[in-house]
């Protein structure tokens, strides 16, 4: 066997679904059962059961606000603590057992007096206190679990600031809060733990994550990776363009750019390193485009719809808007590892070994119409809420079009639980994120914030752009990019918008700053995943994939001066000349950082590239000619030396 062709025969295998607990009892339904085996049902009971309630108030209505985001929260909490232990590694316990117990009890307090809660807002009592408390430990030790211990401490740091402002420096000083006030806030109201993250994460996200589930186990993640193998593969640099193809497409569909890089990872890291990459090559590359399917329309993850809830903008045309800065950090990625490929001289993989990209097109391309039916729902006026729920079964229907497809009720059931289950690290960030938003509520800081930050620049956009860069950046360390985006969006935004940037171009600047966060060292939580899976240092990786992913820093910039870049602009033929001069320049842009167009390039050549690249970026014609020219310079320059060095060749091979 070649060495291309077993690397290609795992194509076919590399988004096999792990089974559930659903799947995996029904497969050993004849062996004897035991605690294990009552466990892992347990667990899938209240998973399957989730998801069907989430589907069900999706597709007939919700419960009261405050009932369900409660419900949502109980019933995450409840199945954290049981997947979850509370030590990594070591088995369920007795400690386990007490905070399952405390959740249970404070959901029967909560759900038995829901309007006498909502009631005594603004004089809450002794029990609300109580109760409060515990909910607001146990949401912080389900956080402590699923997304570490530092997004746990963020949020207890922002409890405690509510009662000791008055000990904290300048801006950051305030008065200080009762405790039954911050209660009253975090508990009896839905400007706490059940703010807008939770909110979003009880109607939406849910839902949208299930979807993902039943896309994945329809198919849809085979036909995605199939069909960008088949279509990159054999292209100069083909096995990490597919890879950033494949990872691309099913991150936009998970929306956690660490998990995805686990599931496509596992597979496009050794196929680069068999083709010749180095092992810190294939890692970054896969961490750039798994981290970036969360700007990549149309679905984003959960941050968008959580935008939409900010901006007052509908979902769908926020996912138009940010189409051609996706379109552009894609782009630039892409011609870095091509220039990188043709430098080292790698090429692709023979299309014989290759899957057919046609062929998977019309056997499995029905698998892709739940993304497109989704987009023309919420064009027609249905809130996401019911697109996702129509897609649900709309995928379910179209698996059954083939029999390699076909959903029984088992994988229905596995799909559910694989969704909801993949949903609790982002319910546990979303509450804790919505302690943050009332602490900040509550104390004023994010107007104390703002005020600094735009004093510190001093009417100086460009280094308050840069400061709100630097700061999303720290905050969105070690977080999911929701929780990063809810803290950016009540700190930073407030901030760049009284700086005469646009409301869309704000808040799409910290939220592109939360996602690269994942790629920004000492906590590049999806660089370190895929430094793991191909054996490279981690910080190396995620230097190297900042390289990559260098669009990602700059697209920001390009559209905070530019919001045409983001079609904010009714002048239709400065939004196209914007959007081609930014495509144009991704070319030369990833020519100058690779160092490489037809040749390598020299000092002046690599500086004149740098020079067009920022030229075609800055508004106005001339600019862009400007830029135009100097690439043609270059590029004949490069010609003439890689002819003049052809000749040189030949000659010697004469004689």
């Amino acid at each position: 066997m070649t060495t291309a062709e077993e690397p290609v025969r795992k194509i076919n295998t590399i988004v096999e679904e792990q089974p559930s607990n659903a799947e995996i009892l029904w497969q050993s339904r004849k062996e004897k059962w035991n605690k294990k085996r009552v466990f892992m049902l347990i667990i899938s009971l209240l998973a399957i059961g989730m998801g069907v309630f989430h589907i069900y108030t999706a597709g007939f209505g919700t419960l009261e606000s405050w009932q369900q985001r409660a419900i949502h929260v109980l019933w995450a909490l409840l199945l954290i603590f049981l997947i979850f232990p509370f030590r990594k590694g070591k088995s369920f316990g007795y400690i386990d057992i007490l905070f399952i117990g405390l959740t249970i009890v404070t959901g029967w307090y909560m759900l038995t007096d829901v309007e006498g809660i909502q009631m005594r807002q603004g004089n809450v009592s002794d029990l609300d206190m109580i109760y409060g408390t515990i909910l607001l430990a146990l949401v912080l030790e389900a956080t402590r679990r699923t997304n570490g211990l530092l997004m746990s401490l963020i949020g207890l740091f922002f409890l405690v600031y509510i009662f000791f402002g008055s000990y904290f420096p300048g801006i950051l000083a305030h008065p200080g809060a009762r405790y039954g006030k911050m209660i009253d806030q975090m508990f009896n109201s839905t400007l706490g733990i059940f703010s807008t993250p939770i909110y979003i994460s009880s109607t939406i996200l849910i839902l949208f994550v299930i979807f993902g589930s039943f896309l994945m186990k329809s198919g849809g993640g085979q036909f995605f990776t199939n069909f960008s193998f088949g279509a990159l593969g054999n292209k100069a640099g083909g096995p990490a363009l597919s890879a950033i193809g494949a990872s691309a497409l099913v991150s936009t569909i998970t929306g956690n750019g660490a998990a995805n890089a686990a599931i496509t990872g596992s597979f496009t890291i050794p196929l680069m390193k068999k083709m010749g990459y180095s092992k810190k090559f294939a890692a970054a590359v896969e961490a750039v485009a798994s981290q970036g399917g969360q700007i990549m329309p149309p679905i984003m993850g959960a941050s968008v719809f959580i935008m939409a809830e900010a901006t007052g903008v509908p979902f769908i045309k926020l996912a138009l808007y940010a189409l051609i800065p996706a379109i552009v950090y894609f782009l630039i990625a892409g011609f870095i590892v091509y220039f990188h490929s043709k430098k080292l001289e790698l090429s692709g993989i023979p299309k014989e070994f290759l899957p057919n990209p046609w062929e998977s097109l019309i056997k499995q391309g029905y698998l892709f119409l739940p993304i497109p039916i989704i987009i023309g729902l919420m064009v027609m006026g249905y809130s996401p809420m019911k697109a996702g729920f129509y897609a649900i079964f709309i995928t379910i229907a179209l698996s059954w079009i083939r029999k390699a497809t076909r959903m029984n009720l088992l994988r229905i059931l596995g799909a559910i639980e694989d969704g909801v289950r993949g949903a609790l690290t982002v319910i546990a960030a979303c509450a804790t994120a919505g302690i943050i938003v009332g602490a900040v509520s509550l104390t004023g800081l994010g107007m104390n914030f703002s005020r600094f930050m735009i004093g510190v620049a001093d009417g100086k956009t460009f280094l308050l752009l840069v400061m709100i860069a630097i700061s999303s950046i720290i905050l969105g360390m070690g977080m999911p990019t929701v929780s990063a985006y809810v803290i950016l969006s009540v700190l930073g935004v407030p901030a760049l918008v009284a700086a005469d940037i646009n409301l869309i171009s704000a808040h799409m600047f910290v939220f592109y700053f939360g996602v690269l966060s994942g790629l920004t060292p000492p906590v590049a939580i999806t660089a370190y995943t895929t430094a793991g899976i191909a054996g490279s240092n981690p910080n190396a990786t995620a230097l190297y994939a900042m390289k990559i992913g260098v669009g990602g820093f700059l697209v920001p910039f390009i559209f905070a001066y530019n919001p045409e870049l983001l079609l904010q602009s009714e002048n239709i033929s400065a939004v196209i000349l914007v959007i081609v001069s930014a495509l144009i320049s991704c070319y030369i842009f990833a020519s100058a950082v690779e160092n490489y167009l037809i040749n390598r390039l020299n000092i002046i050549q690599r500086l004149l590239l740098f020079i067009a690249a920022a030229a075609l970026i800055i508004p106005g014609l001339l600019t862009d000619l400007a830029g135009i020219v100097l690439f043609i310079v270059v590029y004949m320059w490069q010609k003439k030396e890689f002819t003049g060095k052809a000749e040189v060749i030949q000659r010697a091979d004469a004689q």
